[in-house]
């Protein structure tokens, strides 16, 4: 016990541990790895959260960042980091392995959004101050509520600007706009859901620009997903509408 308690300390004061979140609602099977997860119950930077049939769960991070796990979900917290005194070691990268979320995006995701990093199978998404949701469903579908994602992998990347919808069949294909006619049955569900979740502070807390229209870019030759979500971000400058374009290689 006393080395664990050690070892925390030591992390700690090398800066290496910078924050968490809390469970801030819960219902159902909910668990961080095989343990189960209660409200106010603390996880951090590095667990896996899973959650079962007909679950439910909200996590506020300490910089007021809110996710939604919807059910059946894998959701993991890779590297999360946020001291208010220490912007420029801002860091939140999360992993979607299975199911569907909502981000609502915090001080991290205002102050230093070229940090942000949620990863699926087939893209890298980035954002600039955002409400969005993604369910996989083999495409991946992505819903965004306030702000803009861009949307990034090996085939370019697609900005999607509040009120759009998109999808992205692989890893090696340019995500595109899609009318919320053509979402799923799954992921037309899962969004309802996480729309209505109780507590959620809709919008997220915007640097400032205003929502970005839907644009994609091919990715140049040598150019890795984690370039192309900053080229996407910085794309996502304008006002909303409901025309995209592509370029292929």
């Amino acid at each position: 016990m006393f080395a664990w308690a050690l070892l925390g300390f030591t992390a700690a004061v090398a800066g290496v541990v910078h924050a968490a979140a809390n469970v801030e609602s819960v219902r159902g099977d909910v668990r961080a790895g095989s343990a189960p997860l209660a409200l106010k119950d603390r996880v951090t930077s590095g667990a896996t959260i899973t959650t079962g049939t007909g679950a439910q769960a909200v996590l506020r991070f300490d910089d007021g960042q809110q996710v939604v796990l919807n059910e059946n979900t894998v959701f993991r917290i890779v590297d999360f980091r946020y001291r208010e005194e220490e912007p420029r070691n801002d860091r939140a990268i999360f992993d979607l392995v299975r199911g569907a979320l909502r981000v609502v995006t915090g001080l991290v995701g205002a102050r230093n959004q070229n940090n942000f990093q949620l990863r699926v199978p087939q893209a890298t998404i980035g954002i600039r101050g955002t409400d969005f949701m993604v369910a996989l469903v083999n495409p991946a579908y992505t819903s965004v509520l306030h702000g803009a994602i861009s949307v990034s992998n090996s085939g370019g990347t697609t900005v999607f600007g509040a009120g759009s919808f998109g999808s992205v069949a692989s890893a090696n294909g340019l995500a595109v706009s899609i009318p919320s006619s053509a979402l799923p049955a799954a992921a037309s569900s899962a969004f309802s859901s996480m729309g209505a979740a109780a507590g959620v502070t809709a919008g997220g807390l915007a640097p400032g620009a205003g929502p970005a229209p839907v644009t994609a870019t091919a990715a140049a030759p040598g150019v890795g997903a984690a370039a192309a979500v900053g080229l996407g971000i910085a794309a996502g400058i304008g006002i909303m509408n409901d025309n995209s374009t592509t370029s292929h290689h």
